[in-house]
Parts: structure tokens; C-alpha cells; sequence
């Protein structure tokens, strides 16, 4: 059975999404071992989490004469519910689970009777006095909610055939269909553009065009002002990543799910220069968007504090759902590439070994003494938040990652993130063994013919092919396809360089300047303090770049590969501010280790650092 991933455009893009029946990750695989502990950690975690905080209780209570109670939770709770649900979808597709085929019909029968007979379904303006339909769309989410729910009926759809859920979605889109009205929180745009693809339903591809359209004429006022909402320009005209930064990245994914659909231009221009900015100049290196606590969005270009970063986990998700989209709209690697950058590091940062405690923000810095004791910014993962929203994003992330694997087209496959697993067209299957993140051997066995593209990263400069039964098109080259014409049991061998290698920021990073970042890979890696000597704070540390970085490989899933470090341990000064003195003070040499940034916080709180200042820098 073919079953289609989360973004299946109707017209033929640039590369098309491969069905997410006919791409495999290995279990032992990093992606792969992911996947498993989603299907049964994290989604559980999240129906047991969602039953707790009172979010079914908000829809069971409505179907009472007389309910009794109060609404639970943030007035967006129902989102929590439905990317749960379109988890449970993606996961039931990828895997044939039965497990929640109670869980699925209680919320139908519940959906069908709280839904109104126009059909509206909101549980926070249907069950809480004095609120209104759609009467303040700057905060109330209202079509924000009602796209998550329609992404969940299409996942629910696609993954096990569910046509309950799909119903009461579809009453909800017909009645958006007719409103006039834009949401504070952008999010309906790409489910609508996929309810469309989903039913043949052109009204659906209508209303996301119209809901794109009203962006920018400063209809939504209040708060933090049109920005934030994504009102402030029209999105041809916008040309820099701002305001709430989830808000802005679910937005140019809804715009660049149109552009595919109706080929328009300068929709794909405007996100070209869109993503220019977003990627250019306000993204860290982890992959994380978004500098500022305040309003949970951007900063100005360049403003990328380590230590104030906000780096919410669900704007990393939107990122990577956007540049998706982007790469079915050009084939450009650099879209992948930036995929596999939030993917491996500010993505996989946010969750713990054992898939059921999670961050909300993903600092790139802890500092020494640091409160953590608040939920906006603890010292570790927490098992939930009072706004729940990046726990089941991330689950329904995961259920369909293999959607986000490959691609194909009329010459063949592309792959796009590298994974051992099997990825198969109509005319070729790929197999690939490798241990990368962690392991640059990358073999690819080919079933079939046709043209096998392999994406090779642009830190990779001096990547070794060999190849046998085919013929080499187009040599490795960074940050762009390895293409090979295969016949039946053509081998591909690619060798990436995995030697640790130092990164520095742009000079207009001032929160950074003179420190580095360490990469091996396309992994980020930090300091904490748990791996430095007793009496040795992680402020005091100053790398030595003259010393070659040494491997250690141990037996552990989570961090197989560790960096070893030499360093400078210098005092701290006694006065907050002294007497400029020309020359560094002296220092105890001493050798640091570094794990990757995604496994921090996992053996309790403690100072981190991804950019570490160098000896030679005041």
C-alpha cells in the first residue's frame, strides 16, 4: 500500500516527495532509533500528558448540558491534541500499529458531537462565558487550532484510512472557507493547501491563497504589534525574518506549499529572499531561530546571543518543514543541508534519552549559578510544559521523518539525508549502510537503474568516491549532489572527511567574537561542566587551537564520539571590573572533553558552552 507522506504536492515540483512506504530507516540507525523510542516513549507520553492537563477533558465536558467546570490549559490546548493525533497517524503508516484504535474513536465520537453544526469546533470559545467566534484573533488561535486539526485528519487519513476524523476537518475548512479573517498565529495555510491535496477539493487551495493574501495590511494591532502577528507586510514584499519566529517559519511554509500548487513566482522569489535572511544572518549554528525571550522571536540580523538564545524547539521543527518545501520547489542542497543542520543538533538537542522529557528553548549557553528553576528556561528537560506545544510537535516530526528522506524524479532518487535504511522509486531501490552522523563511510547498493543523486555536504571538501556498474555524471562536489548513473547492483561508496573542525562566526556576531565552535560532522558540539576537573568552571576555559583535537570513541549510543580538547584554565578575576592589563594571565593547561550539543542536560543540570573563547583572544 502506497501511503503518501506530510507534504504531497499535486503538481509535479522540482524533485517529488518519495511515499512514506517506500523509505526505511534502519532501526540501529540514529533517524531510525528516533522513530522507535517515538512510537513507544514519546507518544504515549503525550496521550498520558494530554489526558492529565485536562485537554479531552475540555472536549468531553461540552458534550454535558450543563458542563461543569472550567476550560483547562492555554486557550490553545486542542492543538495539543491534534498534533498528537497526526503522530499517531504518521506512526500507525510507518508502522501498521492497531495500538490506538480506542484512543482514535473516543476523540471521533468526541469531535463529532462537540462540532457545531456550521462547523466550528473550538473547545476554549465554545466552553468559556463571554468569548466570542473569532472576536480576537490576534491571541485566540482559533485557525491555528483548526490546522492542526486538519493536518491530524490527513495524517490520520493517509496513515490508517481514518474518514471520521477527516470529516469533521473537512466541516471546519468549509466553513474557513467563507471567513474573511486572518489568524494571529499563521499554521491553517499549509494545512489547508494539504487538505486540498488530500481531497481534490479546490476551495481548500482557494482559502490558503486568500489567507496569504491578507497578511500584511496590519488588521491584527495588538500585543506585540503586527510583526509579531506576521501582519506587518505582504509577503511578496517582506524581505527579512521577523517577529515571532515559529509564526513567521509556519507562514513561509504555507506560502511555499502555494507556490507549489500554483506556480507563482513571486511567491518562491519572496521566500528565496525570505530564507536569505532567516538562514543568512539569524540562525545559529545549532540550527535553533529566534534570539529574543521576549516575544519568542527574531532579533536584528546578527543578534545570536549563545546564552539569551531562544532557539524554541517548534520554530527548529518549522525551519525544517520549510526548507522541505523549498527543496521541493528548486532541488537546491543547501535547503537539505540546513534540514540536516536542525535536525542533528538544535532538534535533537530538545528531547532526552528516554524520549519523555523535553526543552521548550534550546540556549546554546548555560552559565554557572544559573537559575533554572522556571519552565522558561530550565536547566534541563522537563516532562512537560504548561504550553505543551513542542512535545507533540516533535512526536508528530518524528512518526513522519522518513517522509523527509529522499525524492525523486524522472531521472531517479535523491537522497537527501543520509541514513542507513532502504529508499525505493519505480525503477531503482537504494540500499544504505552507514553509522553516519557518526561514521563517514556511506555505501549505497542500487537494485534497478536510473540516477542516484547523493547529497554531499558542504563541510565535506575533500569527500573519496568509488563506484562500481555506473558511471559517475557529476563528481563530489560540497554542498551539492554526487550524481551516478546505476544499473542493477551498481555500488556507490562515499567517504566523507569526519576530522573535527573549528567554526567561527561572522564579526557582526559580537556575542561570539573570539570564540570558536566545534563540528565534527554535521554535529555541534559543547562543553559541560560535569566533564571538566573538580575546581575548574566552564567560564575559566579558553581553547588552544594549536593542538590537534583527538577522537575517543566509547560505548554509548547517545555520545559514540567525543572530542578531546586542549585548553587553558585561567583564574577568574576577584573584581567585577579591573585594571585592563595588555597581557592574558597565565594559565593551567589542561585537556576538556566535548560531547555533541543534542546530548547536554542528559546527566542532570550543570554550565554548558557551545562557543568557547580562544587563548589567543582578549
Amino acid at each position: 500500500m502506497t501511503i503518501a507522506g506530510p507534504a504531497v504536492p499535486r503538481r509535479l515540483p522540482y524533485v517529488a516527495p518519495l511515499p512514506l512506504s517506500a523509505v526505511r530507516f534502519d532501526p540501529a540507525s540514529m533517524l531510525g532509533s528516533w522513530q522507535e523510542l517515538n512510537a513507544v516513549a514519546t507518544i504515549p507520553h503525550c496521550l498520558d500528558n494530554i489526558r492529565r492537563t485536562g485537554v479531552i477533558e475540555n472536549f468531553r465536558r461540552l458534550t454535558e448540558d450543563d458542563p461543569p467546570g472550567k476550560f483547562l490549559g492555554f486557550w490553545f490546548a486542542d492543538s495539543d491534541l491534534y498534533k498528537t493525533l497526526e503522530a499517531i497517524g504518521w506512526e500507525m503508516g510507518r508502522s501498521g500499529t492497531g495500538q490506538w484504535a480506542e484512543v482514535l474513536s473516543e476523540v471521533a465520537d468526541l469531535l463529532e458531537n462537540v462540532q457545531e453544526s456550521d462547523g466550528y469546533l473550538n473547545t476554549y470559545v465554545q466552553g468559556t462565558a463571554g468569548q466570542e467566534r473569532f472576536g480576537r484573533l490576534e491571541q485566540s488561535h482559533e485557525l491555528y487550532c483548526a490546522g492542526h486539526l486538519v493536518q491530524a485528519a490527513v495524517a490520520l487519513h493517509r496513515g490508517g484510512g481514518d474518514e471520521r476524523i477527516l470529516a469533521v476537518a473537512r466541516r471546519v475548512a468549509d466553513l474557513i472557507v467563507d471567513l474573511p479573517l486572518i489568524d494571529g498565529h499563521p499554521e491553517v495555510e499549509t494545512a489547508l493547501v494539504e487538505l486540498y491535496r488530500e481531497t481534490g477539493d479546490e476551495s481548500y487551495l482557494r482559502a490558503a491563497e486568500l489567507q496569504v493574501e491578507r497578511r500584511g495590511q496590519e488588521t491584527l494591532t495588538g500585543g506585540f504589534g503586527p510583526p509579531y502577528y506576521q501582519d506587518h507586510l505582504p509577503v511578496r514584499e517582506a524581505s527579512e525574518a521577523t517577529g515571532h519566529a515559529v509564526r513567521q517559519l509556519y507562514l513561509a511554509a504555507g506560502v511555499s506549499d502555494l507556490y507549489l500548487e500554483n506556480g507563482d513566482e513571486s511567491l518562491l522569489k519572496a521566500m528565496e529572499r525570505l530564507w536569505d535572511s532567516a538562514f543568512g544572518s539569524k540562525m545559529y549554528v545549532t540550527g535553533g531561530h529566534g534570539s529574543r525571550h521576549r516575544d519568542e522571536a527574531y532579533g536584528d540580523p546578527y543578534e545570536l546571543p549563545p546564552d539569551r538564545a531562544y532557539a524554541e524547539t517548534c520554530a527548529s521543527i518549522a525551519a525544517l518543514q520549510w526548507c522541505w518545501r523549498m527543496l521541493l520547489a528548486t532541488g537546491q542542497a543547501r535547503y537539505a543541508e540546513e534540514m540536516e543542520r536542525a535536525l542533528f543538533n538544535a532538534i535533537a538537542a530538545s528531547m532526552a534519552t528516554t524520549g519523555t522529557a523535553f526543552f521548550y528553548s534550546n540556549p546554546l549557553q548555560l552559565r554557572t549559578g544559573h537559575d533554572g528553576s522556571s519552565e522558561d528556561a530550565p536547566s534541563e528537560r522537563l516532562p512537560w510544559y504548561d504550553c505543551a506545544c513542542c512535545p507533540p510537535n516533535l512526536a508528530r516530526l518524528l512518526a513522519s521523518l522518513h517522509g523527509y528522506a529522499a525524492t525523486s524524479d524522472v531521472s531517479g532518487l535523491q537522497l537527501h539525508l543520509l541514513s542507513a535504511g532502504t529508499f525505493a522509486t519505480d525503477t531503482m531501490t537504494a540500499v544504505v549502510e552507514t553509522g553516519y552522523p557518526w561514521d563517514g563511510d556511506v555505501v549505497v547498493t542500487v537494485s534497478g537503474q536510473g540516477e542516484l543523486a547523493i547529497r554531499v555536504p558542504t563541510w565535506a571538501a575533500d569527500a573519496d568516491l568509488t563506484v562500481t556498474g555506473a558511471t559517475v555524471l557529476v563528481d563530489p562536489e560540497p554542498g551539492a549532489y554526487l550524481r551516478v548513473a546505476c544499473e542493477d547492483g551498481a555500488r556507490v561508496r562515499l567517504k566523507l572527511p569526519m576530522t573535527p573542525r573549528l567554526i567561527r562566526a561572522d564579526e557582526r556576531v559580537d556575542a561570539v567574537r573570539g570564540c570558536v565552535a566545534i563540528a565534527r560532522g554535521p554535529i555541534v558540539y559543547c562543553v559541560e561542566q560535569a566533564d571538566l576537573p573538580d575546581g575548574v568552571l566552564i567560564e575559566q576555559l579558553r581553547l588552544d587551537t594549536s593542538v590537534p583535537i583527538t577522537e575517543e570513541r566509547v560505548p554509548d549510543d547517545l555520545t559514540p564520539v567525543r572530542l578531546r580538547l586542549a585548553a587553558i584554565a585561567r583564574p577568574l578575576d576577584t573584581d567585577l571590573y579591573a585594571a585592563y592589563q595588555p597581557d592574558l594571565p597565565a594559565g593551567t593547561p589542561i585537556t576538556v572533553t566535548a560531547i555533541p550539543y543534542h546530548a547536554w542536560a542528559n546527566r542532570g543540570p550543570g554550565a554548558m558552552r557551545v562557543w568557547l573563547p580562544v587563548a589567543t583572544a582578549r
